[in-house]
């Protein structure tokens, strides 16, 4: 069981249903069809998430907290990725505050909602 978020380059969304149109729709663009190389500020999201968890493509889900390599999960402007689901708080809570950090939007699509890093505005 895995805990999805996406983080996306873009205009923050004014609420949770802006952003869940914004995300269908990018995803359905870079995710559904052909995807492309992530764009230099997904890049550097990417490599700040490899340097704070190196293992990328560990398989132990307990030791390695993102269950899969972040660079295959990223698509243009939008990155797609699933972390174990006993690491949920600590990691995402992580991940959004590097996301706000880099002037990008995070999204939780199971609950359908933005995810603000405490310090940040969104």
């Amino acid at each position: 069981m895995s805990y999805d978020l996406a983080v996306w380059e873009g205009d923050m969304p004014a609420d949770d249903e802006a952003a869940g149109a914004a995300y269908d729709a990018l995803y359905e663009r870079y995710f559904e069809s052909e995807e492309q190389p992530p764009t230099p500020r997904i890049q550097a999201y990417l490599e700040v998430v490899a340097a704070r968890w190196p293992d990328l493509y560990g398989h132990d889900a307990e030791v390695y907290p993102l269950s899969n390599g972040l660079v295959d999960e990223a698509s243009g402007p939008m990155l797609y990725f699933t972390i174990p689901f006993s690491r949920a708080d600590e990691v995402s809570a992580e991940a959004a505050r590097m996301a706000a950090d880099h002037g990008l939007v995070c999204y939780d699509p199971q609950s359908e909602h933005l995810r603000p890093a405490a310090g940040h505005l969104g």
